[in-house]
């Protein structure tokens, strides 16, 4: 009898005790250098090509038209962008981080594209294709100056040095935000056209993880490919509304969410067409607009660096090590002069979207996202084809997205199991942290809306002129109002605390960094010594597996 009891109070104690701590997310099937077959690799990045598609077209496809360009102007732009973002992403997987992360349009850089947009010295231009060229170039020189934020932090090291003292406490917020704080895009989103989105989130739910363990024979296959799946069902549905007259006296604003023909791409598109360096003509420089783009460029970073630990975690890589991280924030820079140069009217940074991918198929393999760069680049160039699948409505992207974001989310969320969460301190630093960064942007969002400018406004260059406030979620420009604009330091205040992720992510590193540090307990509590053989590239002999460069270019460019 005391044997029996014994024994059943051990495995009481057993059930009792809390998870093991993993420096390697466990039960991903392929990891970064193991990848599958050939013919599952091709359909995982024709997938991940399909994901990226919602931001590559919902950024041209509003702010072209308040540019002054046409339909065929917006299938270029597209286009264009399709192709960098094919670029930059082999150029991150083979030579920046070397994960498997898509390169791919920033909302980010949104709102100082929307400041050049308006102005004052494009005003006045009658002809709006002249006009389209104008603030394109414009947009183009902010860019490239914008750019070398990036790059000089990126390969100069100072990137490396910030990462360092990031913590998986510090690094929990940032990451939690980078995909929670993208709320706006996904219900919301869905609901502008629901009998489309919500069959779409629906299906995915169930496609990816109901069915695996309803039909064992087919698991892997079933959420692995669930957005293969549930795309072209819900599409072809919603064809079938359009074409059986379902939006036929439907309101305007109804037609352009749900109806499959009325995004302008497949008539405006041509068919081979290959994007080139200055291809809208030679960049023009403002100070005042490379300054604002440089803000941009500075949260772009922040955020992309939660993204890149998100995405090492997803492909069951060990930590980024900060000279890793550094190098590919260099590579980023790189992309932003690419778009630049080739003129895409937007920002690159690390897409979100993709990060979540990698979690719902539990594939982190580097050659997929390499694969998917190809399609990319093929479907940029052939464009009648690639704007066949750029048409698929709005509301199927921002379905995706309430799982993908969420995924990025819990991300985040995971890093927690490195830290003390019965310490006050790390009760603290989290939920300060995770609440400013909601906060704080909601406060100037909401200022914004009703004044027509941000919080903080100086009178250092006013341009009064009647514009459209775009309020790009998914497909949206809404609300014509009249105000002031403020370029220039306004722009770059306002872009700064309009990004969750930025705004959590500098609150929580800095209380990190500064709140009784030096006690001997903090250091346990905030998971610092978790990650203390990751902090240089030559502690951790699977760094060298991970993340080194290929054709033997370590000795050229060692890392530290």
């Amino acid at each position: 009898m005391a044997g029996g009891g014994g024994g059943g109070g051990g495995q009481k104690q057993d059930d009792l005790a809390p998870h093991p701590v993993k420096d390697q997310l466990p039960g991903v099937s392929y990891c970064i250098t193991s990848p599958p077959p050939w013919p599952e690799a091709i359909l995982l990045g024709f997938q991940h090509y399909l994901v990226m598609l919602g931001t590559t077209v919902i950024i041209p496809t509003a702010l072209v038209p308040q540019m002054g360009g046409n339909n065929e102007d917006k299938a270029v732009v597209i286009q264009t962008l399709l192709f960098v973002a094919g670029i930059n992403t082999l150029l991150q997987s083979f030579f920046g981080t070397r994960l498997p992360a898509v390169i791919g349009g920033s909302f980010t850089f949104v709102l100082p594209t929307i400041s050049i947009i308006l102005a004052g010295r494009y005003a006045n231009e009658p002809d709006p294709h002249t006009k389209f060229l104008r603030i394109m170039r414009g947009t183009q020189g902010a860019l490239i100056v914008a750019s070398a934020l990036q790059i000089i932090v990126g390969f100069s090291g100072l990137w490396r040095n910030v990462a360092r003292y990031l913590s998986p406490l510090s690094a929990a917020p940032l990451i939690a935000l980078v995909g929670f704080g993208l709320y706006e895009l996904g219900f919301p989103s869905v609901a502008k056209c629901v009998e489309i989105g919500l069959p779409e989130l629906i299906l995915l739910v169930i496609f990816a993880m109901y069915l695996p363990h309803a039909v064992h024979m087919m698991r892997s296959i079933f959420d692995r490919f669930a957005v293969l799946f549930t795309i072209p069902i819900v599409w072809l549905y919603a064809y079938l509304l359009t074409v059986g007259g379902a939006y036929r006296n439907a309101a305007p604003k109804t037609q352009f969410h749900c109806r499959t023909d009325r995004s302008g791409l497949i008539g405006g598109a041509p068919w081979i067409r290959v994007p080139y360096p200055f291809q809208w003509g030679a960049p023009t420089f403002d100070a005042g607009e490379a300054f604002a783009m440089m803000a941009a460029s500075f949260v772009a970073l922040v955020e992309s660096t939660g993204t890149f630990i998100a995405v090492s975690r997803f492909a069951s890589a060990t930590p980024l090590p900060p000279s890793v991280l550094s190098r590919g924030v260099g590579w980023q820079g790189v992309g932003i002069l690419l778009d630049g140069l080739f003129g895409t009217g937007n920002g690159s940074s690390v897409s979100i979207e993709n990060a979540g991918l990698l979690a719902l198929t539990r594939v982190g393999s580097r050659r997929v996202v390499q694969i998917s760069a190809g399609f990319m680049i093929f479907f940029s160039i052939l464009g009648k084809f690639g704007a066949v699948f750029a048409s698929i409505p709005a509301p199927i992207f921002a379905a995706l997205y309430c799982v993908f974001f969420a995924y990025v989310g819990s991300a985040g969320l995971g890093f927690l199991q490195f830290c003390n969460l019965n310490s006050f301190r790390t009760k603290f630093i989290l939920g300060f942290s995770l609440f400013l960064g909601l906060s704080i942007p909601q406060y100037f969002n909401e200022y914004t809306s009703v004044a027509g400018f941000g919080p903080v406004h100086t009178r250092a260059r006013w341009v009064s002129i009647t514009i459209l406030k775009l309020y790009v979620k998914r497909y949206e420009i809404l609300t014509i109002c009249l105000f002031p604009l403020l370029l220039q330091f306004n722009d770059m205040v306002n872009v700064l605390f309009s990004s969750k992720a930025f705004v959590g992510g500098i609150v929580a590193y800095v209380l990190d960094n500064t709140l009784h540090r030096h006690d001997a307990t903090v250091r346990k509590d905030r998971g610092y010594h978790w990650w203390d053989k990751f902090r240089s590239y030559r502690t951790d002999t699977r760094s060298e597996e991970f993340y080194s460069l290929p054709f033997n270019l370590n000795k050229f460019f060692p890392s530290v």
